[in-house]
């Protein structure tokens, strides 16, 4: 028997239905917000992974065109197939959240799937996707610390009310927008997880976004908790693991004091080398003496806990970081660009061993990427990508196409840099940068923000003004400025956060802690400021301003408006004419339904030469205009002259010469260049023209 449970959030219904649709699951919810509708559904496996050191989670978005009343794909594949890169993001949205809230000793595969069922166009999928994941695993009996809320909050610009879950419409009129994911901890709601992109926003505006969600959080958690008391099942118990306090003592004194001696380095290369060589050693020696895997399975995790315990307590007590830097200190940072001499702006970012180089390729506006999704249909001009191959860790693995991660961080940077992009009308190219990390050892999502700043300038794209990004972590109660490998891997927060001078544009955190509170945020907001403009003034050092030309292997695009009844004429009868202009000129055209034109060449000549043609071709013919004229057909009542390309007008067999003519082809032949005069124009546009009129003059 179903149901149902409903909730008001700022004035609007948030309805949850159960009624068992996928009754093999461990658990699963309806969940509808306006007419948006999802079903999230959670599994646990019957046995466990052997073998394994880490959680095996999934968690997929799985986006339906019959969600919005749509038909898409190829014409011969007329459904779903990989996912887009919107569905990738809203599953590492939901992943980031609820990952963190798994006991660590969980071995049993688990599999998230939230899909969409019915989407309104008004309502986003995902963070009420988010919410009715927390509902099914919180009323299943999968392990799990929850509930977990999901907002969104915007602002309208040059207005200080916040607005809750906006529409689409609305955060298309927003200033910025910022998710959030909280959950209850001994009575206080606290936040686990952030993204936010937004148009240079001041840190005060984000911090009272934060203050606003709460009440709203705490809501959200509230309902969840009755409905979990009504039908939440009983969770499984986990076999708690039995400490060795033999073998612990054994590993203890083998180490001695070599595991921090090797923690402690500035090298990241060499550090990994002795970690590894002394782990080496240590499970050599223990294997040769139990030569019992569960004893060396032991001694791994407990290994990686007294790591963890070192870093710990270092900095909790004396402030001493892996690397030896301050707590606020950022790594050496460099910058450089043009290192490529044919690409259209280069720029490298150094930030200790993480090492970022941007690479801008400008192009014609008809290289827009053509979006086709359940959300979203059309174009976009800019775009960020992110590579991120094995040697930049030093590690031996297959090249793939781009993961989660990469989609992920490559459109975490797209974000921040976004707001800083001219528009099409100031800047009508298509740009696209590719960042590839050449060398990984912290934020290297932040340091594609700064890497591509610097191919922008480079290639002298406009940029309203230079940005960059920077990463901080948290160890007990210590925030860290710019997280390294073991700060990121040991610590228990990554907020990465970006921006120009005058605010912020992008934030994104994780966490492995519970969360943090108001104070925590404040810190971060106040650290990544300060971080953020010693960076863009070691930048301006480098390079302070957009180069004010672009690189002569860009391709140059020039501009001409015409009346819009005129484009049917440049494009010619199946192409014929555009197509020709396309072929002898070696450009692209692009043709807006106002009447603007784009002619794009590498070289300005040919650009010109096109745009001479176009011009000619609409160009308005006027009463008593001389032309020496083309003749392109004859016809028994006269000849058709072409006097500008793609304008031809008709010399009637009485206007050939001033005495009579029998025949056309007495006075003139096809492709003979003659003086021809307009002598009158009809209300359909069609052009009269004469020789005679000439002769008499």
């Amino acid at each position: 028997m179903a149901k149902e449970f409903k909730i008001d959030i700022n004035g609007k219904e948030l309805k949850v239905i159960i009624k068992n649709l996928a009754e093999q699951t461990s658990g699963n919810v309806l969940v509808q917000y306006g007419e948006t509708t999802v079903l999230a559904t959670v599994v646990m496996s019957q046995t466990e992974r052997e073998g394994i050191d880490f959680f095996p989670l999934m968690v997929d978005y799985e986006e339906r065109y019959y969600a919005a009343g749509k038909i898409l794909g190829s014409r011969y594949l007329r459904r779903e197939s990989r996912p887009s890169d919107e569905a990738v993001l809203t599953s590492r949205f939901i992943d980031r959240a609820i990952r963190p809230r798994f006991p660590k000793n969980l071995k049993k595969e688990v599999q998230v799937v939230v899909t969409c069922l019915s989407w309104d166009k008004e309502n986003d999928p995902d963070v009420i996707g988010l919410f009715a994941a927390s509902l099914a695993l919180s009323i299943s009996n999968i392990p799990w610390s929850g509930p977990i809320a999901a907002l969104r909050i915007s602002q309208l610009l040059n207005q200080e009310n916040f607005i809750l879950n906006p529409s689409y419409q609305q955060r298309e009129e927003s200033c910025f927008e910022i998710s959030l994911t909280g959950l209850d901890i001994d009575n206080k709601t606290i936040v686990n997880m952030i993204e936010m992109e937004g148009n240079e926003v001041e840190e005060k505006t984000v911090l009272k976004a934060f203050q606003y969600s709460q009440q709203f959080l705490k809501q959200q958690i509230d309902f969840q908790k009755q409905i979990i008391d009504q039908i939440g099942q009983e969770k499984i118990k986990l076999n708690s693991e039995e400490k060795d306090l033999d073998l612990e003592k054994e590993i203890k004194e083998f180490l001695n004091d070599s595991l921090e001696t090797y923690l402690y380095q500035e090298d990241k290369a060499g550090r990994k080398e002795n970690l590894a060589v002394l782990q080496e050693k240590l499970f050599s020696y223990l294997d040769n003496k139990y030569s019992d895997p569960k004893k060396i399975a032991y001694a791994k995790s407990f290994l990686e806990k007294e790591t963890k315990n070192i870093i710990e307590q270092n900095i909790v007590k004396n402030n001493k970081r892996p690397d030896l830097r301050k707590i606020d200190q950022i790594r050496p940072i460099s910058f450089e660009t043009s290192l490529l001499p044919r690409t259209h702006g280069s720029g490298l970012f150094v930030r200790g061993q993480t090492k970022a180089l941007s690479i801008l390729t400008l192009g014609a506006p008809g290289d827009v990427k053509l979006m086709e999704g359940m959300e979203f249909s059309g174009k976009k001009r800019f775009m960020h990508h992110y590579n991120f191959p094995a040697y930049s860790v030093g590690e031996v693995r297959p090249m793939r196409g781009p993961g989660r991660r990469d989609i992920g961080h490559g459109m975490l940077a797209e974000k921040a840099l976004l707001p800083v992009i001219p528009s099409f009308d100031d800047f009508p190219y298509t740009i696209r940068i590719v960042t590839e990390i050449l060398s990984s050892n912290g934020s290297t999502s932040m340091a594609s923000v700064s890497s591509s700043c610097l191919a922008l300038m480079d290639a002298g794209v406009p940029i309203k003004r230079p940005i960059a990004g920077i990463a901080l972590g948290i160890i007990g109660d210590k925030i860290l400025t710019d997280i390294q490998g073991p700060e990121d891997h040991y610590g228990g927060m990554d907020f990465k956060i970006a921006g120009t001078e005058k605010g912020i544009t992008a934030i994104q955190m994780d966490v492995k802690i519970d969360g943090i509170d108001q104070k925590i945020f404040q810190e971060n907001l106040d650290k990544g400021k300060k971080a953020r403009m010693e960076i863009l003034t070691q930048m301006a050092k480098t390079i302070s301003e957009p180069r004010k030309t672009l690189s002569p292997y860009a391709p140059r695009i020039l501009t001409l408006q015409i009346n819009p009844a005129k484009i049917r004429e440049v494009i010619g009868p199946g192409g014929k004419v555009i197509n020709e202009i396309i072929e002898e000129c070696g450009v692209s055209i692009d043709i807006e339904d106002s009447g603007k034109i784009f002619v794009t060449s590498e070289n300005e000549q040919a650009a010109k030469k096109a745009i001479d043609w176009i011009k000619n071709i609409t160009r308005e013919v006027k009463v008593d205009e001389v032309f020496q004229g083309k003749v392109k057909r004859i016809l028994d009542f006269g000849a058709f002259v072409e006097i500008l390309p793609g304008q031809e007008g008709l010399v009637h067999i009485s206007q050939l010469a001033g005495h009579r003519v029998n025949k056309v082809e007495d006075v003139v032949k096809i492709g003979e260049i003659i003086p021809v005069k307009v002598i009158s124009i009809d209300e359909q546009g069609r052009i009269n023209l004469s020789i005679k009129a000439i002769e008499k003059k």
